[in-house]
C-alpha cells in the first residue's frame, strides 16, 4: 500500500519505520524537504537527528506536503494538533477527495505551559473540524491514546490493552482496522466506536494520560477497557 506519513517528527518516524518494515511504500510529507533531510538538531526524546534516523531509513521518500499525498492509498495526519488543519490545507481538498485519512493527532494547548491543555474538546474534536473542513476526506480517528512506540509495537506492553477507531465510513474503519492488525493489534483489543464523533471522548483521554505520564515517570502504559461479555 502507498501511505503518505503528514509530519516528520518522533511520531511520523516511529510510524514509517514500522510501515517500511510492513513493505508499505512510504512517503513523508514536510515543508521543505531539502531543510528537513539535512536537519542535524538530535531530537530531544530520541538524541537521533531526522538526517540520521533518514539515513538508516533510506526507503521513506521525502516530498512538499502539496505533491506527497498525489498517489496515497491512505494519509497519515502526524503532524502537532495546533497545525493540522494548516498543513491539510496545503495539501489540498482535491487530492484528499477520497482518500482515506488516518488522524493520530491530539489538540494539545500548550501555550500556558505544561501540561497541556485541549485547545477543542466536549462538544468537538480535531477530527471532527478535519471532517468538516475536508467533508470528501474519509476521515477515521485512531492511535492517539498512547505513545508512539506503542503504536507500532503493541506487544511492548504485556497483556490485553485497546485502540480505539472511529470515523463516519465504515469501509475506512475497516481499512485502518487492517492495518492495526498487520501491526500486531489483536483483532479483540482494537474497539470500534462508531462515527467520529466519538473522537471527543478520544481526546479528551489525553488529560488523564498526561497524568499518569507524571505518576508513572515513562510513557509506557496503555488503556484496558474490561467489559462483561
Amino acid at each position: 500500500m502507498k501511505v503518505t506519513i503528514l509530519g516528520t517528527g518522533v511520531v511520523g518516524q516511529t510510524i514509517a519505520s514500522r510501515l517500511v518494515e510492513l513493505h508499505h511504500q512510504v512517503v513523508m510529507g514536510t515543508r521543505n524537504p531539502h531543510e528537513t533531510i539535512q536537519r542535524t538538531e538530535p531530537n530531544q526524546m530520541t538524541g537521533t537527528s531526522f538526517s540520521e534516523w533518514h539515513k538508516i531509513n533510506s526507503a521513506v521518500t521525502l516530498m512538499a506536503f502539496n505533491e506527497a499525498a498525489n498517489e496515497a492509498d491512505l494519509v497519515i495526519n502526524a503532524t502537532n494538533g495546533s497545525v493540522s488543519l494548516a498543513v491539510l490545507k496545503t495539501v489540498g481538498k482535491e487530492t484528499l477527495k477520497g482518500k482515506v485519512l488516518l488522524d493520530v493527532a491530539n489538540p494539545l494547548d500548550f501555550s500556558k505551559g505544561m501540561p497541556p491543555s485541549l485547545a477543542v474538546c466536549n462538544t468537538d474534536s480535531l477530527a471532527e473540524q478535519i471532517q468538516r473542513e475536508f467533508p470528501e476526506t474519509l476521515v477515521v480517528k485512531s492511535l492517539n491514546t498512547m505513545n508512539t512506540v506503542i503504536m507500532m509495537h503493541p506487544v511492548t506492553i504485556a497483556g490485553d490493552h485497546n485502540v480505539f477507531v472511529c470515523g463516519n465510513d465504515e469501509n475506512a474503519r475497516q481499512m485502518v482496522k487492517h492495518l492495526l492488525y498487520s501491526i500486531g493489534w489483536k483483532h479483540e483489543n482494537i474497539l470500534d466506536l462508531g462515527d467520529i464523533t466519538a473522537a471527543r471522548g478520544m481526546e479528551m483521554l489525553l488529560p488523564i494520560w498526561l497524568r499518569l505520564y507524571g505518576t508513572f515517570g515513562h510513557a509506557n502504559f496503555n488503556f484496558h477497557i474490561q467489559a462483561d461479555k
